[in-house]
């Protein structure tokens, strides 16, 4: 009979778990902290502005005063045109306007002598007799004919005038000049070339390039970190181991549909011309989070393949805590879920450590 016993007493503790010496089971505290970091994004620089002109009047050019390269500063004269057919249109509106002011100096005069009939006319009047009522009438009808006349004939000056303007302003269409300071980065024309609306090619093109605009598209996940007036530095392969850098003014405000992205331009102050448009710059993006975020350590987070939790000591045992985790903070990580700044998780976390147990 007791070997009967001591035979059960061993099956019983081959069935139980091996007791091991307890562990110790280091803590860390989740930390509750604004965090920023920097991200490399691709870029594109721009001019400030960009302009490309062209001849607004059917003209011949007659002479270029810039070439490629070339620095000009707002109103320099760039592009002589010549439209011979213009002239000829000129002298025919100063004709017509002189023609229309004559006629209304003697629509004039005659309205002063009609007006001066129809005075006497009226004065004779007050004597019983001397004029016939009717011819008072036609004085007065008269007057007010030449009165219409005059209006006329201002209205004729008037339209005459304005016609000539148009003119004189159309042919100051023939001077090309320069609409703001910068540098011609593209000449299309030469003398004796045919130019005006129904072509196709500019004159020149004119690029800003004293100051430059850096657009970087930032991924929707960042954009809560855009801050107007933020210093952002890039480099360009001009220029190895030498970094610029950028004032964040103009955020787009919406995201790209396609790229899920928000364009953002960068105002780049370049007065000695060493960043051309065009080129492609490699911006440091610094991300800050629009508000504090937990962190804890990176060895915290356990991932399975059903979960991804971090376990905190909850009264002395073991609580899974689902989390989402963000970005890597040194040694730390970013982690959103049902925690709270002064928690204590496990610092190694693993999942033999199940939900529910004793935490020594």
């Amino acid at each position: 009979m007791s070997h009967r016993i001591r035979f059960y007493s061993l099956a019983i503790c081959a069935l139980l778990p091996a007791v091991l010496p307890a562990q110790k089971i280091d803590l860390a505290r989740v930390v509750s902290q604004r965090v920023s970091r920097n991200v490399q994004l691709p870029g594109e620089i721009y001019p400030y502005e960009s302009v490309q002109l062209h001849a607004k009047v059917p003209s011949y050019v007659e002479r270029v005063y810039v070439d490629r390269s070339s620095i000009v500063t707002k109103g320099d004269l760039l592009v002589q045109l010549s439209a011979p057919e213009m002239k000829a249109h000129i002298a025919q509106a100063q004709a017509q306007l002189t023609a229309a002011q004559a006629e209304e100096v003697q629509a004039e005069a005659q309205l002063q002598a009609a007006q001066s009939t129809y005075e006497h006319t009226q004065e004779a009047a007050k004597t019983p007799g001397v004029i016939a009522g009717n011819d008072l009438i036609q004085a007065e009808k008269q007057t007010q004919a030449a009165r219409s006349l005059v209006e006329a004939r201002q209205r004729s000056v008037e339209s005459a005038k304005a016609n000539l303007k148009a003119l004189q302003d159309l042919a100051g269409y023939l001077q090309v000049t320069a609409p703001f300071d910068g540098v011609i980065t593209t000449r299309f024309v030469h003398p004796g070339a045919l130019v005006g609306p129904g072509a196709d090619s500019p004159l020149l093109q004119l690029d800003h390039i004293s100051r430059l605009r850096v657009t970087v598209a930032v991924p929707e996940a960042d954009v809560g970190g855009i801050a107007k007036g933020a210093r952002v530095p890039f480099t360009v392969p001009a220029y190895p181991g030498r970094t610029f850098s950028g004032t964040v003014a103009r955020p787009a405000g919406a995201l790209d549909q396609k790229t899920r992205t928000m364009p953002v331009e960068l105002d780049f102050p370049n007065p000695e011309h060493l960043i051309s448009p065009g080129m492609y710059p490699s911006v440091l993006w610094p991300v800050r989070e629009p508000a504090p975020v937990l962190l804890v350590p990176a060895s915290s987070i356990v991932t399975t393949t059903e979960r991804v939790f971090v376990i905190r000591d909850n009264h002395g045992r073991a609580q899974w805590i689902d989390v989402r985790h963000g970005a890597s903070v040194g040694d730390s990580v970013a982690v959103y879920g049902d925690l709270k700044p002064g928690d204590e998780v496990v610092q190694h976390g693993t999942d033999e450590i199940r939900d529910g147990t004793q935490l020594r």
